[in-house]
């Protein structure tokens, strides 16, 4: 069975930092893209970051410079560093992990992260 489970997010004010982690647990389960999505009340859920296996990262154009993807393979943990928070960042965040769990691809989803920016 495979479990993600995120931790961090809460309350800052704007400017200010913090960070989300998201760990996979799973026998068999070769984990390939994670991701971080968020959604803000009565809008879509939109994408966030993407980091792939080897590191390389893909954000999205209005975070780009004040967030960071990262991941740490040997603990199976991929962060999401945020800096610089605005209003607007406020969102339910969460994060997925792609891969192959004997041998059918798979996508497996946090239980979600509340990010409060404000005043």
């Amino acid at each position: 069975q495979v479990q993600v489970v995120q931790s961090g997010g809460g309350l800052v004010q704007p400017g200010g930092s913090l960070r989300l982690s998201c760990a996979v647990s799973g026998i068999n389960f070769r984990i390939g893209t994670m991701g971080w999505y968020r959604q803000a009340p009565g809008r879509q859920r939109e994408f966030v970051a993407s980091i792939a296996s080897d590191g390389s990262p893909i954000y999205r154009d209005s975070i780009e410079g004040r967030f960071t993807i990262s991941r740490d393979n040997a603990k199976n943990t991929m962060y999401l560093q945020m800096t610089t928070l605005r209003p607007e960042d406020t969102a339910v965040y969460s994060c997925n992990a792609d891969g192959y769990l004997d041998g059918l691809f798979r996508t497996y989803w946090g239980q979600g992260t509340q990010v409060t920016v404000s005043s």
